[in-house]
């Protein structure tokens, strides 16, 4: 698939499991306060358990210091960094420096997130563009109007980094998403169902997005 899936919030073994068979390119871990915040010592245990076969690992930080990043990644082979809060050019590059790995960094959107995203120009590695919703920082199943995705996308393209979308991305809706090509989408809420990771809702995500990359050859 042309298009990167990125499959966040794996908050049990069970999850992580599923994450792994599925054809998602990332599997992402939310070190942070969340319904799905998990810790390194489980999700060490649970990797011992499941093998990735060939993803990545992301794990998901909110102001977070980099010491604690590392803390995190002596336990855990995290391949990606994601800063989903408001860290700024210089915390994500002393993070960066501490850790050795790439970093992307969440800009919510609105009406300063592309000014925001040029403030990150030649530091960061990619961007996941997510939902405003005061009082969150993500996960809420809440999308934005994707008419806004092209900019996103260019800007990025400026910087040479790939651009994800996250918020509210659903089986049933994933197809209007597709229609702006992203370079990746980023999914946590539209692949559950009653708090846990759905196969059959990855599976939908799946055929749909490889049906878009293989009808639009």
């Amino acid at each position: 698939m042309s298009v990167l899936l990125k499959y966040c919030g794996h908050r049990s073994l069970a999850d992580l499991q599923k994450g792994a068979s599925s054809q998602a390119d990332y599997l992402g871990l939310i070190f942070a306060e969340s319904k799905r915040k998990v810790e390194e010592h489980q999700v060490k245990e649970w990797l011992e358990a499941v093998p990735l076969h060939g993803k990545k690992l992301v794990g998901v930080f909110v102001n977070e210091t980099a010491e604690r990043i590392c803390q995190v990644t002596r336990l855990v082979p995290l391949s990606v960094i994601q800063c989903h809060g408001n860290e700024s050019a210089e915390q994500v590059a002393k993070i960066k420096e501490a850790t050795g790995l790439p970093v992307w960094k969440a800009i919510h959107h609105g009406e300063d997130a592309l000014t925001k995203m040029k403030q990150y120009a030649r530091v960061v590695d990619g961007y996941v563009v997510d939902s405003r919703v005061r009082g969150a920082w993500g996960g809420t199943g809440v999308s934005f109007d994707w008419e806004a995705v092209p900019f996103y996308l260019e800007e990025a393209a400026r910087q040479g980094v790939p651009c994800f979308i996250a918020g509210g991305i659903t089986p049933e809706n994933v197809e209007q998403l597709l229609i702006y090509q992203p370079h990746g989408i980023d999914i946590s809420s539209g692949i559950e169902e009653n708090g846990k990771k759905s196969v059959a809702k990855m599976n939908e995500i799946e055929k749909r997005v490889k049906c878009d990359v293989q009808c639009t050859k």
